[in-house]
């Protein structure tokens, strides 16, 4: 699917156009794209020393980003902390709006950020305390999960409107979404992932990610162990077939984001990537 690239503003269509710095501009969600740039200035340049400085992060394939529209774009990762690691592609995206390629060194990009970007949470983590609330400002998407619910595994009626307010997303930015649900490795990949795929057609990244859990602790707001080599890896697009399974679009996600269960003979998985 080709996204159109679309502008949400406060002001009439008439007086939009003469927005030319964009303090009226908003997301599909109502938020104000210059608060939303102010606060990832804020947050950028606390949590900038944590990547570069505490941890040594290490970058690679974002050659693979340089030529991406500007919405349309669909992130899966695996997923390890709650949020170390939107943090961290936060940096990434804005570095590479700069030009910067495998680096978030030096933070200039801090001076313009990236708005247009939004990540899928789960809504019960959002609303924990403080500082959830203000890194839901920042781009969040929240879903309320059906089969997880505080740690625990719960059986709840589906959250029909998150893959719309995904769309939404989508169709201005992009979208980092964690297909697990969950920071466990090895988890499966969700169903509705797949479906989303179909539903939406975006440009689908895989990403890899390491030594978040090992650095950070669950929420990646606390330092678990310094000096952590940190991984983020952006693979090739991927391309589904039109009449490709559920299942075979799960698997293939699974085996991009490097997430098949360590002894089920999968080639190239039999033992677990080291954190370090």
């Amino acid at each position: 699917m080709s996204f159109k690239k679309i502008t949400y503003s406060a002001l009439p269509s008439w007086l939009a156009r003469l927005d030319f710095l964009g303090l009226f501009e908003k997301d599909p969600f109502g938020n104000y794209l210059a608060v939303k740039r102010l606060l990832i200035f804020i947050l950028g340049w606390f949590t900038y020393y944590r990547y570069t400085a505490v941890n040594k992060i290490r970058i690679t394939g974002t050659e693979n980003l340089m030529d991406l529209p500007d919405q349309g774009v669909l992130f899966l990762s695996n997923h390890q902390t709650y949020f170390a690691d939107v943090i961290a592609f936060f940096h990434i995206f804005c570095a590479v709006k700069w030009g910067y390629k495998d680096t978030m060194s030096p933070p200039f990009y801090l001076l313009s950020p990236r708005a247009r970007m939004y990540y899928v949470a789960a809504a019960e983590t959002m609303k924990g305390g403080f500082l959830p609330k203000v890194f839901s400002m920042g781009g969040a998407i929240t879903i309320e999960r059906s089969w997880r619910a505080n740690g625990e595994d719960v059986k709840r009626q589906l959250d029909t409107s998150a893959q719309d307010r995904i769309g939404m997303g989508l169709q201005h930015g992009w979208v980092v979404s964690f297909p697990q649900g969950t920071t466990k490795p090895y988890a499966p990949v969700r169903k509705g992932t797949a479906h989303l795929i179909n539903d939406h057609h975006p440009i689908v990244i895989p990403v890899v990610i390491n030594g978040f859990r090992r650095a950070f602790d669950k929420k990646g707001l606390r330092f678990k162990k310094r000096n952590t080599r940190l991984t983020v890896q952006f693979k090739p697009p991927m391309h589904f077939h039109p009449d490709e399974s559920v299942e075979e679009m799960v698997a293939r996600v699974t085996q991009a984001i490097e997430q098949e269960p360590p002894g089920d003979g999968s080639p190239g998985d039999a033992t677990p990537q080291p954190e370090a």
